[in-house]
Formats: C-alpha cells, structure tokens, sequence
C-alpha cells in the first residue's frame, strides 16, 4: 500500500479480480523504474472476495492515491466504467481531480504510471495512457 505522494498524479487500477489489479499495478511501479514513484493503488474485487467491482474499496484507493496533483483512475471492464462514473457523479467521493481514464488497462497503467513519475500533470498523464490504445503488437 502507498500514500498519495505531493505533486504527483496517483493511479487506482479497477479490476474485477483483485489479483488482476494488484499484479498490474505491481508491473507499472517495476517498470517506472526511476523517477519520482507516485502512489499506484489497485482496486479489484468484490467486497466479498469474489469477482466485481467495489464502490468502497475504488474511493478508498483513491484517497490513498490523491497527493493533490489529481488521480487517474483506469478500469478493466464495464461495470467498472459504470462504478467509477456512478462516483464520479456523486461529487464528493472521491477526491477533487479524480478523473476515469479511457485506456486499456494494462498498457495504459505502465503508460500512465511512468509519466506521472516524471512529474508530468493530470492530463499528460491521461494522454499517455489512453495513446495505448494505439500500441501495435504485431
């Protein structure tokens, strides 16, 4: 677990499976390697344990995450869209600057991870995770 870093842009990574989760966002802190190393919180699971989405468990990574510089939220599937949006629309969930990242989840947390170590602000951030949604592998 980490606590949000001042100045740099926190990451929550919903999954439905909280291994999911925790192993992406174990990858993206490996491969920021250097850098200011802002906090990376998964958020994966159901309360129960099970596989889904948990209102609770997503706002409480995001105050772990939030240093003041923004947080970027990315999201596996579906209902997590819908979850994070629900959150979003309530207003004071989560913290000020919270922001749902359209970008797949594992390229875009290394993407957004190892930016916001630069540094970088809240929408470069957003803008290197979601340009992993043009990442060719073949």
């Amino acid at each position: 677990m980490t606590a949000g870093v001042d100045g740099v842009v926190g990451v929550v990574l919903v999954s439905h499976s909280a291994e999911v989760a925790a192993s992406v966002a174990a990858l993206a802190r490996g491969l920021a390697g250097g850098g200011r190393l802002g906090p990376v919180e998964p958020a994966g699971g159901a309360p129960d344990g099970g596989l889904g989405t948990s209102a609770e468990r997503i706002a409480e990574a995001a105050a772990r995450a939030d240093g003041g510089a923004g947080v970027a939220v990315l999201v596996d599937l579906g209902s997590a869209v819908l979850t994070v949006r629900a959150l979003l629309a309530e207003g004071d969930v989560l913290p000020p600057g919270t922001r749902l990242v359209d970008a797949p989840l594992l390229e875009g947390a290394v993407a957004a991870v190892v930016t916001a170590s630069t540094g970088a602000d809240l929408d470069t951030v957003e803008a290197a995770a979601a340009e992993a949604w043009d990442y060719r592998k073949g």
